[in-house]
């Protein structure tokens, strides 16, 4: 058991292990958890604690912290991640649960919610809505770009840091910057040790671009699909709370909530924020 009371869980699913972190008791708020690109189950040691009602289970997507990378040359597509996140629920005995998801995580959070409607009791969208679109004009210089990407050994290197202060340092600077003691959670479960020092777990392919994205109108159909009730919960400063069009894409969701909270794109992984997240997903989740 790690020093936040999470216990460390693992399943095999399509020939891949995938690392977990679980949080409470069994008959509790079943809650499964979904961290943002790059970032890993961590990414919900603060909140997690903050909904002691919940059975939490967080997981390190293919590729992320702990988990198994993905065969070489199975494309990195994020609807992929559905097939594994059904058969993990599955294995727990979860006939409907909770699920919330951030960044990258709520998109696929949508996708699942849209896909198996009837699994689904409730939604939170922490900093995210359905994945990233494309319209379909769009689509062959996607796949020219991914394919240039895939074929220029120079953008698969990953940095090598010589210590872990070096790389918390990194990763708070990285996209959507981050507080150094918000860096040090993520990287901790993050690294591994290589010739000259350390570097990033997570699997490099995963930094190039997507070869193939839905588009606007797919979007919007996994939102429409999804019958739970959504919370959603912007920040200030974040990545999605300034778009010209996020009221337009929270109304396609059916029954939304939505709290809009002071902090950054991780809200929920910030001492100072991270408590306002847990209390507006509190009574989401549990009714009280």
């Amino acid at each position: 058991m790690g020093g936040d009371g999470a216990v460390e869980v693992w399943f095999a699913v399509n020939g891949l292990r995938i690392a977990a972190k679980s949080w409470g008791r069994p008959g509790n708020t079943p809650v499964l958890a979904l961290h943002g690109w790059l970032d890993n189950a961590a990414s919900f040691d603060l909140i997690a604690p903050q909904l002691p009602d919940c059975q939490i289970v967080a997981v390190d997507l293919p590729g992320h912290g702990r988990s198994s990378h993905r065969p070489d040359r199975w494309r990195m597509h994020i609807w992929d991640d559905v097939h594994e996140l059904r058969a993990i629920v599955d294995e727990l005995g979860w006939e409907r649960f909770a699920l919330i998801g951030h960044s990258r995580g709520a998109g696929i959070a949508t996708l699942f919610a849209g896909t198996f409607p009837e699994r689904v009791c409730a939604l939170g969208l922490i900093e995210g809505l359905w994945p990233m679109t494309t319209n379909p004009e769009e689509a062959p210089n996607t796949l020219a770009s991914s394919i240039h990407t895939d074929l220029n050994p120079a953008a698969k290197a990953l940095p090598v840091y010589a210590s872990h202060a070096a790389a918390i340092e990194a990763r708070s600077r990285a996209v959507g910057s981050i507080s150094l003691s918000a860096a040090e959670v993520l990287v901790a479960r993050g690294l591994r040790q290589v010739k000259g020092g350390y570097t990033w777990s997570t699997d490099p392919r995963l930094r190039q671009g997507s070869p193939m994205r839905l588009s606007e109108a797919h979007g919007q159909a996994f939102a429409r699909a999804v019958k739970a009730p959504v919370c959603a919960v912007l920040s200030e400063d974040g990545m999605i709370a300034g778009a010209a069009d996020v009221g337009e894409r929270l109304a396609v969701y059916p029954h939304l909530e939505c709290h809009r909270l002071t902090g950054n794109h991780h809200v929920h992984l910030e001492a100072d924020t991270a408590p306002a997240v847990a209390a507006a997903l509190r009574p989401f989740l549990t009714g009280h």
